[in-house]
């Protein structure tokens, strides 16, 4: 398994970034903010627009550094990565199986399993840890509920019914969201998800992490020299990393969910830490934005036992892990691709 390297995020909106000898230079004006060694780096996250050097960008290219570029909120804009380094015969059957219906059909109802699988895992946790504490009558609705509807994947016999299905559990889980939270209930509540934009501080987070998760799966799926832009169950779009967005929807609730339900139960965020804008966005302060990515990379270094491989490994690695099987699959070498499905 690959060592998990930094991410270099930079949230300071009025920096610029170039560079000395191999070492990335953050500037502020003529002053010079901070430095970093190239060699450490597996990725550049921006918040900033005010760019980088063209030398910075070839550098990062030869060093397989990937440049992302987000809004201030956290909203993907697009992503630089240099030269493939990727298998092109992987490349050609990964474009096969994505121009074929019947196989992009099949591989989506695996991410699609380990979605709603990951979605109840979640609730049921929530169960086991806080019976004292929440409703879990309507919880163990929700999660039986759920269960039928993975039941109910091997009847989609199309895209837009499988969507469908992702479509109804998604509300279910999300209909108890609010019952997860269990401390600072005045200061946050979760009626509905609401994307863009964001109506309330939790989705602001969700947001925010859904945008940083997505960049660390396309980085993930490059490495492995799959194309982060191809995918099967996301349509291809110019600048839309198709591949990662589908892979992502399987870490959503037991990597994003959970880190954002664990930000305000464990008290590491206050509501001081949002803006309310007059038409009702709410935007999260940049000394939030620094608390939370100073708190993923915590979380990233903490380890599980990867549920298909057996093997110990990070958090930040489950992207790689999932590529590295995505990537077998395509290849030939697994009968079917087995989705992150976390208990």
């Amino acid at each position: 398994m690959r060592t998990l390297l930094n991410t270099l995020y930079v949230m300071q909106p009025d920096v610029y970034l170039g560079v000395s000898g191999e070492n990335i230079v953050i500037k502020r004006a003529k002053d010079i903010m901070a430095r970093y060694p190239l060699h450490n780096l597996e990725d550049i996250v921006l918040f900033t627009y005010l760019g980088v050097s063209p030398k910075l960008i070839q550098k990062c290219m030869e060093y397989n550094i990937g440049i992302c570029y987000l809004t201030t909120t956290g909203r993907y804009i697009a992503r630089l990565k240099g030269e493939s380094r990727g298998n092109i015969l992987l490349r050609r059957q990964q474009y096969r199986l994505a121009d074929n219906p019947g196989d992009c059909l099949m591989i989506s109802k695996s991410i699609i399993l380990a979605k709603i699988y990951n979605e109840k895992w979640t609730i049921e946790r929530y169960i086991r840890q806080y019976e004292h504490r929440i409703d879990i009558t309507k919880l163990k609705e929700v999660s039986c509920y759920l269960t039928e509807l993975m039941n109910r994947l091997s009847q989609a016999n199309n895209m837009e019914t499988l969507r469908g299905i992702e479509g109804i559990a998604q509300v279910a889980y999300f209909s108890c969201f609010n019952d997860m939270i269990l401390n600072q209930k005045d200061d946050f509540q979760f009626k509905t998800r609401t994307r863009r934009p964001p109506l309330d501080a939790i989705n602001a987070m969700l947001s925010y992490m859904y945008a940083i998760l997505s960049n660390d799966t396309a980085s993930a799926l490059e490495s492995v020299g799959l194309d982060a832009y191809a995918g099967f169950m996301h349509t291809d779009r110019p600048g839309r990393i198709s591949l990662a967005l589908d892979i992502v929807e399987e870490f959503r609730a037991p990597i994003a969910d959970r880190f954002v339900l664990s930000l305000i139960n464990m008290r590491q965020i206050k509501k001081g830490d949002f803006l309310c804008e007059a038409n009702g966005t709410v935007s999260m302060t940049d000394e939030c934005r620094r608390k939370i990515i100073k708190l993923w990379q915590e979380r990233k270094q903490k380890t599980i036992t990867h549920p298909f491989l057996d093997e110990k490994i990070e958090w930040g690695l489950v992207p790689f892990a999932q590529a590295i099987l995505l990537a077998r699959y395509i290849r030939g070498d697994l009968d079917g691709y087995p989705p992150f499905m976390w208990k």
